[in-house]
């Protein structure tokens, strides 16, 4: 039996791809690389106007066969109706991307209670829509692969005087979450290996967004071994690894990219 090629390897033809806050900085950009790889992508927002204009947007093989769900990953039912209707639509879902975040400005000094638990939250949020996905794809008897979002705050602390005088610092609870979905990967990978599902984590490094403040932009730039920051296709090539057979014989791992910030 010949080896697959290069290009076999990295096609994801005929496999559909649910993700997760699609409409987002670093969203858009996964989803664009999904989709040019082959995939019909089901783009999901809280508000369904938004995923639908996306999934239109989308090329690629499927082009015009894009789908678009509302769900919230932080609303348990939501989840549940999100992925039925999905499944409706396309049948099967091969490839999640755990992308959907809630933000949080509140830094260690003055985040309550209720606001550190809600960020945890997000957590909760992945590992429930990925037991859905991981359920379907046992019962339905084809493989899976399972990609969260983590950081590279969720291995590493963050300077303190990078933010010092600009903003917030960068909040102890998103760290906690970060964190948390790393160890959350390595811990369903070994579980779930047994059944054909794939469980790893992709951890971007500084992929500040336009709004950011140009500043903290520059203080970051300073910190990074690369002395620039990333751009969101930057992560292309590594979303469509984790989702392929490239990276078959990968499960429980975070890939990292981050221009070296985490080598320091």
């Amino acid at each position: 039996m010949s080896e697959p090629t290069i290009a076999r390897l990295f096609d994801l033809s005929g496999r559909v791809a649910l993700l997760t806050g699609a409409s987002g900085w670093l969203g858009r950009a996964m989803a664009d690389a999904l989709a040019e790889a082959g995939a019909r992508v089901i783009v999901t927002s809280r508000h369904i106007e938004t995923a639908r204009s996306l999934a239109a947007e989308l090329a690629g093989r499927e082009q015009g066969r894009h789908l678009a769900v509302a769900l919230d990953h932080l609303d348990e039912s939501s989840l549940q109706q999100g992925v039925a209707l999905a499944l409706e639509q396309a049948g099967a879902i091969h490839i999640l991307v755990n992308n959907g975040h809630d933000p949080l400005a509140a830094d260690w000094a003055n985040v309550t209670g209720e606001q550190f638990q809600r960020q945890l939250a997000n957590a909760t949020g992945y590992f429930l829509l990925a037991r859905l996905i991981r359920n379907e794809a046992v019962q339905r008897q084809h493989p899976a692969s399972i990609i969260f979002l983590g950081s590279m705050y969720g291995v590493v602390g963050s300077y303190p005087d990078v933010y010092e005088g600009i903003c917030a610092a960068s909040p102890a609870a998103y760290h906690a979450l970060k964190g948390g979905i790393v160890q959350l990967t390595r811990h369903l990978a070994v579980y779930w290996a047994r059944d054909g599902v794939r469980v790893n984590c992709l951890s971007p490094g500084p992929f500040p967004s336009p709004q950011a403040p140009r500043q903290l932009v520059e203080r970051l730039r300073e910190r990074s071994p690369l002395k620039r920051m990333g751009q969101p296709h930057e992560l292309k090539g590594a979303i469509v690894f984790l989702a392929s057979d490239a990276s078959s014989y990968m499960t429980g791992h975070n890939l990292i990219v981050d221009g070296g910030w985490t080598a320091w």
